[in-house]
Order: structure tokens, then sequence, then C-alpha cells
């Protein structure tokens, strides 16, 4: 079982770092050695030396720790507000029972560093958000989703917007379908052609998918109304949209489901062996009453 010192045997150099992460990384092994008594403001000195040093020998590196900076922003955020004596100090007032100034930072970096990695791929691959773990996303609040549905119509994503609210058999659903995605006149208004059909639009269709990002979205209101009327088709549509999009990005294109319910605690069966997911904004239970 890997130890403290056999961490160390496998460690970089501190002179061999090429980032500061690589820096904090060899702190973060023996913080012991680096700062005395545990010191999370040494730390905090440490590292805005560390970025004057990049100034002084012009290295263009990011580095984001100095006070007012980015970590200490989305410190802030997340705690609620900053001090004025820098991020040390603010996580020094919160640091829980039975943790430790310097462990809690390193738990900190590690999320701060994974959202500003998400954050990234989301700006690189606009629309990835609602791809990583499933092509279909509920909504509860419809602001939400009018926001998210502008947000990638500004990224070049063609948005078809769907009222399901007034569709009380499988019908109603097969005729908005069709006239909203133009199917050709010989859809035979049944779910195996809903399938045919979806999947000629979502991996043929004429729709713009340059690789910076735009593709086709489907947004669905008062979903949970439909499903109530239509279980099976409601469950099928989403169903046969998780397949779609699964198959057209396979051939590089984005396909994908925005669905929004006016009933919080709705739950889907899995669709395309993936789940319904809530939207990030929306994940935990009280945010949704």
């Amino acid at each position: 079982m890997p130890t403290e010192d056999s961490l160390d045997l496998t460690a970089k150099h501190w002179q061999d770092c090429t980032d500061v992460y690589e820096f904090l990384d060899r702190i973060r092994l023996r913080p012991g050695a680096w700062l005395s008594g545990g010191s999370l403001r040494d730390l905090q000195s440490m590292l805005i030396g560390y970025q004057a040093a990049l100034g002084v020998h012009s290295i263009d590196e990011p580095c984001d720790f100095w006070h007012g900076g980015a970590f200490s922003q989305w410190l802030g955020a997340r705690l609620g507000g900053t001090s004025p004596l820098g991020w040390a100090a603010d996580i020094e007032r919160n640091t829980p029972a039975g943790s430790t100034p310097v462990e809690e930072f390193f738990r900190l970096l590690d999320a701060y560093r994974s959202e500003a990695a998400h954050a990234s791929a989301t700006t690189r691959f606009p629309g990835i958000e609602f791809m990583i773990n499933t092509f279909v996303t509920l909504f509860w609040r419809k602001r939400l989703l009018a926001q998210a549905a502008e947000r990638l119509e500004d990224c070049g994503f063609r948005v078809i917007r769907l009222e399901a609210g007034p569709w009380n058999t499988e019908q109603d659903m097969h005729r908005a379908m069709a006239a909203a995605l133009d199917f050709p006149d010989y859809y035979g208004h049944n779910l195996d052609a809903l399938n045919d059909c979806l999947g000629d639009v979502a991996c043929h269709g004429g729709y713009d998918d340059a690789p910076e990002g735009t593709g086709l979205v489907l947004v669905f209101t008062d979903y949970d109304r439909f499903a109530a009327t239509c279980p099976r088709a409601a469950q099928v549509v989403l169903d046969i949209i998780a397949d779609q999009a699964r198959q057209a990005a396979v051939l590089q294109r984005r396909f994908f489901s925005l669905v929004h319910s006016n009933d919080a605690t709705i739950t889907f069966e899995p669709v395309g062996a993936m789940p319904v997911m809530w939207n990030s904004d929306e994940w935990l239970d009280a945010n949704r009453h």
C-alpha cells in the first residue's frame, strides 16, 4: 500500500514542476515540510510569491491565487462572501471540525479545478453538459429551460420547441412532431415511424452541425401532462430520442432533448440505456420546491 514516503519517491522535485498545480501537489504530499505549523496563510504568501515570480520572468502561466483572483472569486461565491484578509483566512474561518485549513484548502482546490475543467469543456463544446450523462434532461422551472434554450440558440443550435400540454392522444403528439420536424408525407404516425424519421433528422438532417458545437435540440414543455394521458408513448418518445441521439453522436452530430415538467417529482425509466436526469441547477429536491 502506498505511503507518504513512497509517493514522495515518484513526485517531481519542486524545480522540475511545470506549473503551479504540480507545485501544489508537491506541497500536498508533505505539507509539514513546507508550511511551518500547518499555516495556510504561509501557503497563500508562497503562492503570491510564485505568481510575482512569473511576472518578473515574463512566464505566461495561469495562476489564480492572487487576493481577488479567480480562486478567491470562486471561493467567495461558494462561501457566500470573502474577507479582506484573503482566501486563506476565509478557509480557516470555515474549516469544519475534524479537518485542518490545509486539508480543507486541497479539498476545495480539487473542487475548483474540477469545475474549471467542466466550464472549459462547456465553452469548447457547447451543449456538452446536456450530453455527458444523458441525452434527455428534465427541467421544472420554465425560466431555466428558456435560458438553456436561448444559450444553445446563441451557440448556433437549431432549437425546436414543442408544447406537449395539449397532447391528449398519441396521435396529437405525432401530428405535432411531424409538423415541427417536417417529416415526409408518408410518415406513418406511429412510434416505429417516429423512430425512423427522427433518426433521419438527427443523423442526416439539414441542420447545421458544424464542429464548433451546433446541432439539433428538441425542447418539450408541460411534458408531464402528456405523460399522464399517454404514459407509454411519453416514455417511448424519450427512449427513441436517446437512441437516436447516441447514433447521431457516433456520426459527430449533436442531438438531445430538454424536457419541462410541472411535476417536480416526475420520473422516467432509463432511456437509451441512460437515465432521465434533472438539470444541475435543480438536481436537489429542495431546489424544486
